[in-house]
């Protein structure tokens, strides 16, 4: 690692410790007679999802191949740690690992994400789980080539973990999971600081990417066949705000709206607080740009989300929904809701329930409150009884349910163009794909569809998907 050759600016860098890990893998499958194997499985968002697909670029690129299970020569985590439940699956699937290492010595483990920022799950990793090779954060994925050239050479745990950044590394490989879309990262890190949320946390400060850096990735995302993008930031409607020359989500999405052969427009997560007249209007007015807008609500009760350091009440929330029904009258919005918020009262539920009716949401995400430690909801002593919780939630369910079923039925009969995904996973003879508003889609027709947008005929509509047929 003393090596003066070694590039000190990115990405540069990286791609020479690429060709120098591809050293030690090719050693080591002359040693095995045989190709190296990865996994990667990823808990949480789709940020995580994005990180994933660019961990997978580098270690192909290194020479790994794909492996459909556990018992590969490289096995890597990227965690969630949203709820402490997503931690518990990873020290599950931790301990089963321990076995399958001592099969094969020349296996690495490597766990990389949200979770790895937080100190109390980093401590047990270090404790508990001696064998992990390689422990990384969400600020500096782009390292991984390094830390495996590292843990080569060190023959030890190699632990990088970074508080924060406003490093973002471009043009690193990437192995997208379909051809035909993609996540395009237009912003990392969040300023919003929700009381709730460890997010700020684990992902540091808002840091945008360039425009011009996002329009040259998607023209070549469209180049090699991608016909969808989601764009992706923990808070998308505040992008362009930390660049030398600052500019607004709504201006960026007309640059990319522009761009010849992209089809499909979608992004996530619009913060209520940030969404402007500027971003309803470039919607309202967009071939490209989904009819799908998902805009959490976390709680309809003015007081919680006070607590919740959201800076919207609710009153505005269902003002800035009737402007965007008025500009978009067919919009699909979709929400996220926690019940059992600490302090919640039955009052405040109503409040939640009574928005849910009045904007009538497509689908929502309902949570049960999970306590973080180190946020500021998790210091109050006043939590909502698990049983009245219970209740509140499968009501607030039940209410989704009716409401996204009496929505749906609407769209029955009608043709509309869908997005042909993949092969249904319970009948080989149907596709499945997305309508413009997110809805699922399974119909009938032959897998060469796959990527493509085609007219379907919803026949039958199921709640929370359709049954089509080609038209």
């Amino acid at each position: 690692m003393n090596d003066i050759n070694i590039p000190v600016s990115e990405p540069d860098r990286q791609f020479y410790f690429i060709e120098q890990a591809k050293k030690y893998i090719d050693f080591l499958k002359e040693k095995k007679g045989r190709a190296l194997t990865y996994f990667v499985d990823t808990f949480g968002c789709q940020m995580n999802a994005r990180d994933s697909e660019k961990i997978r670029g580098i270690l192909e690129k290194i020479g790994y191949i794909p492996a459909n299970s556990e018992d590969a020569d490289f096995v890597l985590y990227n965690t969630c740690t949203v709820r402490e439940n997503a931690n518990n699956k990873v020290y599950g699937r931790l301990g089963a690992l321990s076995s399958i290492k001592k099969k094969n010595p020349d296996m690495k483990i490597a766990i990389c994400g949200c979770m790895m920022q937080e100190e109390g799950p980093l401590n047990k990793i270090k404790q508990s789980y001696s064998f992990v090779d390689i422990i990384f954060g969400t600020h500096n994925i782009f390292m991984l080539s390094e830390l495996i050239v590292r843990s080569f050479e060190e023959e030890r745990m190699v632990i990088e973990l970074w508080e924060n950044t406003d490093k973002i590394v471009e043009n690193l490989p990437v192995k997208r999971k379909y051809p035909f879309k993609s996540g395009v990262n237009i912003m990392f890190g969040c300023n919003n600081f929700c009381s709730y949320c460890i997010v700020p946390y684990v992902r540091g400060r808002e840091r945008s990417r360039r425009s011009e850096d996002i329009i040259a990735e998607i023209k070549d995302l469209v180049n090699d066949g991608v016909v969808e993008v989601m764009l992706l930031g923990q808070n998308v409607n505040s992008y362009g705000k930390t660049l030398d020359t600052p500019i607004s989500f709504a201006n960026l999405l007309k640059q990319i709206d522009a761009i010849e052969g992209l089809k499909r427009i979608r992004f996530m997560t619009s913060h209520p607080k940030d969404l402007s007249d500027e971003l309803i209007d470039v919607m309202a007015n967009s071939d490209k740009i989904c009819s799908h807008l998902h805009l959490p609500l976390q709680s309809g009760s003015s007081r919680l989300l006070k607590e919740m350091n959201r800076h919207y009440d609710k009153e505005g929330y269902l003002e800035l929904v009737s402007k965007i029904k008025k500009a978009m009258p067919d919009i699909s919005l979709t929400t996220d809701i926690i019940v059992g918020y600490p302090t919640e009262t039955q009052k405040d539920f109503e409040e939640t329930m009574d928005v849910v009716k009045k904007v009538g949401f497509d689908n929502a995400f309902t949570f049960i409150y999970s306590k973080r430690s180190g946020t500021k909801a998790a210091l109050s002593d006043s939590f909502v009884p698990e049983d009245i919780i219970k209740e509140r939630f499968d009501r607030l369910l039940n209410e989704i349910k009716r409401i996204s079923s009496e929505k749906a039925i609407k769209l029955q009969g009608l043709t509309k163009d869908v997005l042909a995904e993949q092969v249904n996973a319970k009948d080989n003879t149907l596709l499945t794909g997305r309508l413009s508003n997110n809805s699922v889609v399974h119909f009938k027709a032959d897998k060469s569809l796959i990527g493509k947008i085609v007219p379907v005929k919803l026949i039958d509509s199921k709640g929370f998907y359709y049954i089509g047929e080609l038209a």
